[in-house]
């Protein structure tokens, strides 16, 4: 501390520290000592010399001397009273370096910290593990894991490991999702995790490392699938991706249409059984009727009751392809796969009468129609003749239907018109107009 060289306490601990407080107090030691001669101002502690003087005086003067009835000998009250006055705070200020450097040695701690795998020792004077990591500048997570934790208060040789959480994103056995570790290596992640890795297939090794960054990780894990196929079952153990690959596994071949019970592209799940579906096919094409369209129209020109086809229905065409297919042997319902059509179907327009109809026709109403219908048309209201020149069930001839009022061919009207339209033709030439028949008239 500047009051000697060594020997002391003092000396051994404040050497470096605390030069410049002894250095204001020093000079003072020559101003006043014992027997009032003044001492040399302004020199360092008066050399070796009066480092060995005061060192005597601390020997001599010792805080009990101090305290007690005893006073350095030799000297005056006065000047014994100014040597107390110089002593007193040296004393202090060694006793004050003394603690603190005890203080200082006993707050230093040996500790070692192990951050993700690096260990190595340290000194440091931190209260707690938190206070250890942020001195070290070792910043910590939500994933990351402090043990003990940062809470803990620190002792020399303790032990303090930071292990760094790494994303892993995990497909396993089909599902994503995202997981932390704080394991380095793939194999470390797979038993942190519980994954069952035993026979699974891994998109990374084993031994990969992972880093802070983390990394993709694909896990299929084996499976027990049955595949049933051609009358036979059988039962693997699989890591497949899909269905397909775990009925080639079995030994199964999948042939032309051939498929399975579920999606072949599909992840096969543990205990699922597959069904292969033997599948043969082929195609039929047929023509097939398109009905035609009836389009009814008034016509006032017409009686009531009276329908007159205007244009004759024509059914369409059209051509179909539908495939027909055999599933393990049992013939399924065809499929339709194509149409076209060849021929557009044609409508029918029947004009349909609204004109009100006389009730009678006087001089005809009460003759037998009937026997004359059977004998000219066999009763049949759209009879035609082998020459195609008289129709209906009178036989009417085309201009004769017509004179008489009748529209289109007398074959399409209804019986009651036509029945009507031969009452007229009676009244106008009797029953000449059927020379051979129309004496049933009478009959």
């Amino acid at each position: 501390m500047g009051y000697g060289g060594s020997g002391g306490h003092g000396d051994s601990y404040g050497v470096t520290s605390h030069d410049a407080p002894t250095e204001a107090v020093l000079p003072r030691q020559g101003a006043a000592a014992p027997g009032g001669t003044a001492g040399p101002v302004g020199r360092r502690g008066g050399g070796r010399a009066e480092a060995r003087r005061v060192r005597r005086r601390k020997t001599t003067w010792g805080v009990g001397s101090l305290t007690g009835s005893g006073l350095p000998p030799g000297g005056s009250p006065g000047g014994r009273a100014e040597t107390l006055r110089r002593l007193v705070p040296r004393a202090l200020v060694v006793a004050f370096l003394a603690g603190g450097t005890s203080a200082f040695v006993a707050n230093d701690k040996a500790v070692r910290l192990s951050v993700d795998g690096e260990s190595r020792t340290l000194h440091t004077f931190a209260d707690d593990v938190g206070e250890l990591l942020a001195d070290e500048g070792v910043g910590v997570g939500a994933h990351d894991i402090v043990a003990p934790s940062s809470a803990t208060a620190l002792a020399s040789g303790d032990e303090i490991a930071v292990r760094y959480g790494r994303p892993v994103r995990l497909t396993l056995d089909g599902e994503r999702r995202e997981v932390w570790t704080t394991a380095r290596t793939v194999d470390g992640a797979l038993r942190q995790l519980g994954v069952r890795a035993e026979g699974a297939h891994l998109s990374a090794s084993r031994s990969r490392r992972i880093d802070r960054q983390g990394l993709e990780l694909a896990v299929r894990t084996e499976r027990t699938v049955t595949i049933m196929a051609d009358g036979r079952e059988r039962t693997i153990r699989t890591n497949a991706a899909t269905v397909r690959e775990a009925v080639a596994e079995s030994g199964v071949t999948l042939r032309g249409q051939d498929t399975t019970s579920v999606a072949p592209e599909s992840f096969p799940r543990d205990g699922q059984t597959v069904t292969v579906m033997r599948i043969t096919g082929s195609r039929e094409t047929r023509e097939e009727v398109i009905p035609f369209a009836v389009v009814r129209t008034e016509d006032p020109t017409l009686f009531r009751g009276t329908e007159v086809v205007a244009q004759p229905g024509r059914p369409g065409a059209r051509r179909v392809t539908y495939a027909l297919r055999t599933v393990n042997g049992v013939r399924q319902r065809p499929r339709l796969i194509g149409s076209e059509v060849v021929r557009e179907p044609q409508r029918r327009i029947v004009r349909v009468g609204t004109k009100r109809r006389p009730e009678s026709v006087a001089g005809a109403d009460g003759l037998n129609w009937g026997a004359l219908a059977r004998c000219e048309s066999g009763g049949r209201p759209g009879a035609v003749d082998a020459s195609g020149t008289y129709g209906g069930l009178y036989q009417f001839d085309t201009h004769t239907w017509r004179s008489l009022g009748g529209a289109g061919r007398p074959q399409d009207a209804p019986a009651s018109e036509q029945t009507y339209r031969a009452k007229k033709l009676y009244v106008q030439r009797g029953e000449s107009a059927w020379p051979h028949c129309g004496r049933r008239l009478h009959g």
